[in-house]
């Protein structure tokens, strides 16, 4: 089971980094100063989506607009990426709050395990790390059009006798820039001095 698991890991990984090439080119021009984000030679405009958050409002592209954003996917019963992830990013938002208003970045959390994650679970999680952190979820075909768009691999196993499954994603965020276009991707480990020096990085740059 355990050898099992981390192929499955493993299975993950592959198609995240065989999908997001499709999509994406690393731009040979980034600035060498960027620690651990990859610049994207041409930002890519997410589709159209309609997701709900956290208090039952629609989401879509357009609550995108007008600022910065961090856009991580993962799930609430997630035992250890997605709360280490989360606790980072919320350090990074810490770290760059001298920064103009319009300049600092929101975090958006985007469930893949749609079955499990209610518009009130995620309240709950993600106020645990940040008040000011967006969940999102929605119904599985919706999700998929923005995780196939992103090149984010997800893997939901098959349940256990208890009713309980097990689901392993892509953990890369994703900085969606002010035209809700992607622009750059943080890859793991994720760290918060990392993450706020290369987010100042390349928003010093536009």
């Amino acid at each position: 089971m355990k050898y099992a698991r981390v192929a499955v890991v493993v299975l993950a990984g592959m198609l995240a980094g065989i999908v997001a090439a499709l999509y994406f080119r690393h731009d040979a021009n980034a600035p060498a100063v960027l620690q651990r984000a990859t610049l994207f030679q041409e930002s890519r405009a997410l589709p159209e989506f309609a997701l709900v958050d956290q208090a039952g409002r629609a989401f879509g592209r357009e609550r995108l607009r007008g600022h910065w954003t961090f856009l991580f996917f993962g799930f609430v019963n997630c035992p250890d990426i997605c709360p280490t992830t989360l606790a980072t990013l919320a350090g990074a938002r810490k770290a760059l709050t001298d920064l103009p208003a319009d300049e600092r970045p929101g975090v958006v959390f985007v469930s893949v395990d749609p079955g499990r994650d209610t518009p009130e679970s995620l309240a709950r999680y993600v106020a645990h790390f940040d008040p000011s952190f967006t969940g999102v979820t929605g119904n599985a075909t919706a999700i998929s059009r923005l995780t196939e768009s992103l090149g984010v691999a997800v893997i939901i196993g098959p349940p256990a006798e208890e009713g309980s499954y097990a689901v392993d994603h892509t953990a890369a965020v994703f900085l969606v820039d002010p035209e809700a276009r992607v622009t750059a991707l943080f890859g793991t480990p994720h760290d918060t001095a990392t993450i706020a020096g290369d987010f100042r990085r390349i928003v010093a740059a536009r």
